[in-house]
């Protein structure tokens, strides 16, 4: 990652002002025409927070958890939520999230000390979790991805959450895994959604795999690095695909210090659940 941020920053600095100016204000967002725009009812995002040491290299959870507020997603899938080595604790503290955000956590395993699974942590306001699945991802590095299925107010989710590996080869073994996962019962929409470390397209591309499923995969966003973003490794998609109303990058002064990726954020339409929601029971571990 360190050696694709510096070949990043070459970039950047082989260009003209001009140019830079013109590419920052370029892909910053989409816009599906397939909705209104007043039509969105929940907001979903994804942000690799980097263990919370932002560009000036300063560990400062606060600052990580005063940009997931800044956010206002209805859910939040982070990246690199845990510390590397050691008990691999969760780096945010989940009072303060939930006091200031409105936010808890998915628990992992029943476990609370330790809500991350391989890094990726899902953070979801006003909902109900029902069911629960934690994959071990393929390759050479240790990779995960977490499932869940989540009905919120607006209406019933599948949500996958993955970072996935440096290497091509085993991003394209770590999406065969996880398409295993995106067929639900009850037929309810899906959202795959994370850091997938790939910002080829076409042929080149290990996201192919996901096309017949996700596809078409053409609203890529650049978020890394964050400071001048120009490849789009954090991506938002979801079946059916016209779910995404619009993917917008969260470019703040604060987002561009507290980590080298920049969160990204879609808003959906989803129809309004039938069901009333157990309001005594937010989260429901399988």
């Amino acid at each position: 990652m360190l050696r694709k941020a510096r070949n990043a920053m070459k970039f950047v600095e082989s260009v003209s002002p001009y140019a830079m100016s013109t590419l920052r204000g370029a892909n910053r967002a989409f816009t599906s025409h397939d909705h209104d725009h007043d039509e969105i009812n929940a907001v979903i995002a994804s942000y690799n927070v980097h263990k919370a040491v932002g560009l000036d290299r300063r560990f400062d959870p606060r600052r990580t958890m005063s940009v997931i507020r800044e956010i206002g997603a209805d859910v939040i899938a982070i990246q690199e939520a845990n510390k590397r080595f050691g008990e691999r604790s969760c780096l945010l503290d989940f009072n303060v999230l939930e006091r200031e955000s409105g936010l808890v956590p998915v628990p992992v395993d029943g476990e609370v000390q330790d809500h991350g699974w391989h890094g990726n942590l899902i953070l979801f306001r006003n909902g109900k979790v029902t069911d629960t699945h934690w994959l071990n991802l393929p390759g050479i590095e240790p990779r995960g991805a977490v499932m869940i299925d989540l009905t919120l107010e607006a209406g019933p989710l599948r949500i996958i959450a993955a970072h996935l590996g440096l290497l091509r080869r085993s991003r394209a073994q770590q999406i065969e895994a996880i398409l295993s996962l995106t067929e639900p019962e009850d037929g309810r929409p899906i959202l795959l959604m994370g850091d997938l470390n790939e910002w080829r397209v076409g042929s080149r591309s290990a996201l192919r795999g996901l096309e017949p499923t996700f596809g078409p995969l053409h609203a890529s966003i650049p978020s890394f690095p964050s400071r001048f973003p120009v490849l789009a490794l954090d991506r938002v998609l979801a079946k059916p695909h016209n779910l995404i109303s619009s993917v917008e990058l969260h470019d703040t002064p604060l987002a561009r210090i507290a980590s080298d990726h920049l969160p990204i954020k879609a808003g959906i339409r989803l129809k309004a659940s039938s069901c009333k929601m157990d309001a005594g029971a937010s989260v429901k571990a399988a």
